[in-house]
């Protein structure tokens, strides 16, 4: 966005642009960072699930958050893993900024409101609303840089909103353990993808450069090149080191191919640990959670085995 269009608009603006929300709920607004959520730390996204917490406890009957749509799909995650999900929490934004025509931010706000507002969501967890599409938090990816209907899902959305009435076509399961008990602040962890002819030079500098933690994503189901092979081996013996996939879709093998150096058999018998079915983006969430909270190396590759599946 240019310099005309910061990040200034508050929580009292957005709802006054809409008179219909005094019938559908009594709305209360707070704003809470106004920055461009391309510069959001997930220390912002813990400190926002404390408020959320607290109004929560004061018994507000739903949330819905409002921010830029270039870090939505890990802070709507972020928020999944941290919240039990007594009431409905939706997450939604705006792909056209207000000056131009055709913006969508008005209309995904009022069916966030909606689905906030009717329960329908509630227990399921944190979902996305966006061109009147409803996302599970888990799945939800943005796949386009300014299209209305950027955020998709591989599973597809879990519901959607028609006539001002929002329907659910599943409800996820979320038997989540949402013990994260934050110990300490953010901690450095690189999120490194695989390319072809890579040699992995970079990956040598890792520790030193700091990092606590590693998500590598793969090639196709889970591969690297031989190259790559021992450097990986012995960052998995001092870092959790996880391997993910660079698709966007579908899981990390496991046991399809064997037999050379890289394959996802080869990477997994060296120490690294499995991503499942999350993206590197949302792997790299959930690593620094579990670091922030003083996971064991063995506790981390649990919370993987368990978190990583794709239970509707």
């Amino acid at each position: 966005m240019g310099d005309t269009d910061k990040p200034i608009v508050t929580g009292e603006d957005l709802v006054q642009g809409l008179p219909e929300i005094s019938n559908i709920a009594n709305v209360i607004t707070t704003s809470f960072r106004q920055i461009a959520s391309s510069s959001l730390s997930i220390d912002d996204i813990v400190e926002l699930s404390r408020e959320i917490v607290s109004a929560i406890d004061s018994g507000v009957d739903g949330i819905v958050i409002t921010q830029g749509t270039d870090t939505i799909e890990e802070t709507a995650y972020l928020l999944d893993l941290l919240i039990e999900p007594k009431v409905p929490i939706v997450v939604t934004g705006a792909m056209r900024n207000p000056n131009l025509r055709g913006a969508d931010g008005p209309a995904n706000l009022l069916a966030s409101i909606l689905v906030a507002a009717s329960g329908v969501t509630k227990g399921i967890g944190v979902v996305v609303v966006f061109n009147d599409e409803i996302h599970c938090s888990r799945f939800v990816r943005k796949a386009h840089t300014q299209n209305v209907a950027a955020f998709q899902s591989e599973c597809g959305p879990i519901g959607w909103i028609a006539e001002g009435i929002p329907y659910l076509a599943m409800r996820p399961n979320n038997e989540l353990n949402r013990s994260f008990k934050i110990e300490t602040e953010e901690v450095p962890i690189a999120l490194y993808t695989v390319s072809l002819g890579d040699d992995g030079r970079l990956l040598t500098k890792t520790k030193d450069l700091g990092f606590k933690g590693i998500v590598i994503e793969g090639l196709g189901g889970g591969h690297v090149p031989t190259s790559m092979v021992e450097t990986l081996a012995d960052l998995a013996q001092e870092i959790p080191v996880i391997l993910a996939s660079r698709t966007g879709s579908g899981e990390v093998l496991t046991q399809t191919y064997r037999g050379y150096p890289g394959s996802e058999t080869s990477l997994l018998s060296k120490g690294l640990i499995s991503s499942g079915w999350l993206d590197g983006r949302k792997s790299r969430v959930l690593l620094s959670l579990l670091l922030m909270s003083g996971k064991t190396h063995q506790e981390i590759f649990e919370y993987y085995k368990h978190l990583s599946k794709p239970i509707l």
